[in-house]
């Protein structure tokens, strides 16, 4: 594969990278491209000299390559924000969004805003009685009293098992709060399924809570084209405004007096 030079998408305004309302004070605050740009562009010319995402180990595991994402799986978002520590000095952080390969961290990437221990134990029995519901569901005959019961009964525990898990996230902003994600949700309702898990979110949640001042944020896609054609390889994506723009506010909020 040769490298292609990383684009943005048409429409993208560099201006507005990231933005949302906020739950907190009813504005919209947002972040730009601003000086993340080369790094990102250099974090896609990395991946693709090297192929793998694990750039620090000694010893590539085959887990992290980025064949990964060119196969099945298809492609995945990936993000870079350049910031100011306290000392005033520019500093970047990288991330990727949800899981890489069904593993939610990897050195050197910042990680998720989920206790994924936490995550992994509360989850694990409420999962399975609902594929065991799917399973049972399956053998049973279509417009039958029972499989539509067991229907109904497998939608209420698929919704109330992702309210657990969105009460899991916390999110910070830049005014030293933090809350669960339900609290952070604008236009308040019930957000999608992935709502935290984006490149944003995570390199936000990072740098609020370690004293860092945003200065621009830019998300790439890397790998096979989405089934829906909306993301192609080696191009610049403003974050989402279904999920990240439900959440963004609030984590941007405080961010213009930082």
């Amino acid at each position: 594969m040769q490298p292609i030079p990383i684009r943005l998408v048409g429409e993208f305004d560099p201006a507005v990278a990231c933005r949302g309302g906020c739950a907190r004070c009813g504005r919209e605050h947002s972040l730009p491209l601003g000086p993340a740009r080369e790094p990102a562009l250099a974090l896609f010319k990395r991946m693709t000299r090297e192929k793998r995402i694990d750039f620090d180990a000694p010893e590539p595991d085959p887990r992290f390559s980025t064949d990964y994402l060119f196969g099945e799986a298809g492609g995945q978002m990936f993000g870079v924000l350049a910031a100011r520590d306290r000392t005033g000095a520019t500093c970047l952080l990288k991330a990727f969004s949800g899981q890489y390969n069904s593993v939610w961290d990897v050195d050197g990437w910042v990680p998720p805003l989920i206790d994924t221990d936490r995550f992994r134990r509360e989850t694990f029995e409420p999962e399975r009685r609902i594929k065991a519901m799917g399973r049972e569901i399956a053998g049973m005959p279509h417009g039958s009293p029972g499989r539509d019961h067991l229907v109904r009964e497998r939608r209420k525990a698929s919704a109330t098992l992702m309210q657990t898990i969105h009460a899991m996230y916390r999110l910070p902003n830049f005014r030293g709060e933090t809350v669960p994600l339900p609290l952070a949700v604008h236009p308040e309702g019930n957000p999608p399924t992935g709502t935290g898990d984006c490149c944003a979110p995570k390199l936000l949640g990072w740098a609020a809570t370690h004293g860092l001042t945003p200065l621009g944020l830019a998300e790439f896609y890397f790998g096979r084209t989405n089934r829906s054609g909306s993301k192609e390889h080696g191009r610049l994506y403003p974050s989402c405004l279904d999920k990240c723009g439900r959440i963004l506010g609030f984590m941007l909020c405080g961010l213009e007096g930082a």
